[in-house]
């Protein structure tokens, strides 16, 4: 048997790529149809991620769970319109909108998008790799949203016990597209109360949110020592990192790092409490940092005929 293998897969009635890294024990499998999301990352036959609703509330309510890809914007805006690079849109009943409790739109409109596309894949004893694309300018429903004719390329790769995602957002017609995409691990330490969770944040800066989570335009200094979860909450967003910017949850034996590559300088950290028998902890890799459509703040944009990648790994030990 080949140290790594792509296996296909059936869940809930869609098809499933895994990857596999026998000789770690791990595997971690995406769902192409539904948005590119993974939606299981196993360790010694433990599940690390976050399941909440599953594939069925993704697809039916957008409801995230285990790794999905935020696009066009992660987190929130801070209304229904926005104005950048010459361009103003008003997000309407056409859009495959998900509102948060204040009613403003999060994690933009890709949720569980079935027009996804394998693009191959690479199986063998160094690695296994997946690849997929989203034409996003050919389909009107995601155009209204962010009319900025791009193609999305993710590609996944398992080398023993690292996974390496890349995210690659390529312009198809003669306007720049702005960057403000991210991802949304929720990961968790089976048959480790929350308590005991010990959480690594590399952080320096922490910008100052209002009572809907938006930045207010004020940051502050801050330090996190590494130590025991306990009772503490996040719903942070930092804008200035350590680098490396190496992310950790530990405990019973098990480790999970989360590494940002220079492609994501900011970083949302969300640890809520009350999530039931299945709490989770998220270190969202983030190209711009929350509301950035409509603030500018820390968006870049990609020129026609140009290309941008930003990468993350998941290492477990």
């Amino acid at each position: 048997m080949a140290d790594h293998e792509v296996r296909d897969e059936r869940v809930d009635g869609l098809d499933g790529l895994a990857l596999l890294s026998h000789a770690r024990d791990l595997r971690v499998a995406f769902a192409p149809a539904a948005g590119m999301v993974a939606y299981s990352l196993t360790h010694r036959g433990d599940e690390l991620l976050g399941l909440r609703g599953g594939l069925a509330a993704y697809r039916q309510r957008g409801s995230s769970f285990g790794i999905p890809l935020l696009h066009p914007w992660a987190n929130r805006l801070a209304g229904l319109s926005y104005a950048v690079g010459g361009r103003s849109v008003e997000l309407d009943g056409d859009t495959p909108l998900h509102l948060d409790a204040n009613g403003l739109p999060i994690h933009g409109v890709v949720a569980a998008s079935p027009h996804w596309r394998e693009t191959g894949r690479t199986p063998g004893n160094g690695s296994a790799a997946i690849g997929a694309r989203l034409d996003y300018a050919a389909h009107e429903d995601l155009m209204s949203a962010f009319p900025f004719p791009h193609e999305l390329h993710v590609e996944a790769e398992l080398k023993d016990g690292t996974l390496r995602v890349g995210t690659i957002l390529l312009p198809t017609g003669d306007v720049a597209v702005p960057v403000a995409f991210g991802w949304h691990p929720y990961l968790r330490l089976p048959g480790v109360p929350r308590a005991e969770w010990r959480v690594e944040l590399p952080v320096r800066r922490r910008a100052v949110l209002d009572e809907r989570g938006l930045p207010t335009g004020a940051s502050e200094p801050v330090a996190i020592e590494p130590a025991p979860l306990g009772e503490r909450t996040y719903d942070d967003l930092f804008i200035e990192l350590e680098r490396p910017a190496l992310f950790a949850l530990e405990g019973g034996g098990r480790r999970i790092e989360l590494e940002l590559g220079d492609g994501y300088p900011f970083a949302q950290v969300y640890a809520p409490l009350g999530t039931g028998d299945e709490p989770y902890v998220c270190f969202e890799p983030m190209t711009a940092p929350v509301n950035a459509l409509i603030s500018g703040d820390g968006l870049r944009s990609v020129p026609p005929g140009g290309s941008f990648r930003a990468d993350f790994t998941v290492r477990v030990t």
